[in-house]
């Protein structure tokens, strides 16, 4: 069984998918790795499709553009490892960091552990994106009686026994808040650790909008009264 379960979501990621499965293989933990390709258009799908058959690599296809949360489940129903992490293909966070999140998992601590954008060295952020970011978790805060710095997060890492068991509805970026309020509900026990971060702007090809925010409001208000 291996350590870790590296689920990679990939929609249209074609100038950095082959450096963040670099970087995934390097980090020194017993790991598989997960792909799944959310119908990418850009040459993505194409560039996965060349990869040679690889001993821990597992490359799962989407027939349609479903968004990030279904792309999630996929790779989630899929995952043998003892622990379970979320991996952005987008570079904006680095796999070196895995040891960090893990260690509260190894020391048996925690249950899920998130990497906080806002503890460790980051990038200068774009301001509307900080500003939604705080929030949301401002109310995650409220709602569930805890005090988290970085709700939306990609760095979520869990046992996979707890992700397993949360089923996840949301098909796009509502996924962070609806595990959130689940793992919170649950009364999991939840770690935050400090990360690195080095975010895209909209230049760059980031695809989180102001409408998501609306979307990731209304999931913790949602769940936080229903599955």
């Amino acid at each position: 069984m291996p350590e870790l379960s590296v689920i990679v979501p990939v929609y249209n990621e074609k100038a950095t998918v082959e450096e963040i499965l670099r970087r995934i293989k390097a980090v020194d933990i017993t790991k598989e790795i997960i792909i799944v390709d959310d119908g990418s258009t850009d040459g993505t799908r194409e560039i996965l499709q060349a990869m040679p058959p690889e001993d821990g690599l597992q490359i799962h296809y989407q027939e349609r553009n479903q968004g990030k949360g279904a792309a999630i489940r996929t790779g989630v129903a899929q995952a043998k490892g003892r622990w379970v992490v979320f991996q952005d293909a987008d570079l904006e966070y680095d796999p070196e960091d895995y040891n960090i999140l893990i260690a509260p998992l190894r020391d048996g601590r925690a249950d899920a552990v998130y990497g906080s954008r806002f503890l460790g060295v980051h990038r200068v952020l774009l301001f509307w994106n900080y500003l939604a970011n705080k929030c949301l978790t401002l109310l995650t805060n409220a709602l569930y009686n805890t005090d988290l710095t970085d709700m939306e997060t990609c760095y979520k890492m869990f046992r996979r026994e707890v992700i397993q068991g949360i089923r996840i509805r949301s098909n796009s970026f509502n996924l962070e808040p609806e595990v959130t309020a689940k793992i919170l509900k649950k009364k999991w026990r939840l770690y935050e650790v400090p990360i690195s971060y080095s975010g895209r702007d909209y230049s760059d090809g980031k695809k989180i909008t102001w409408k998501d925010g609306v979307i990731a409001f209304w999931t913790l208000l949602k769940y936080r009264f229903m599955d």
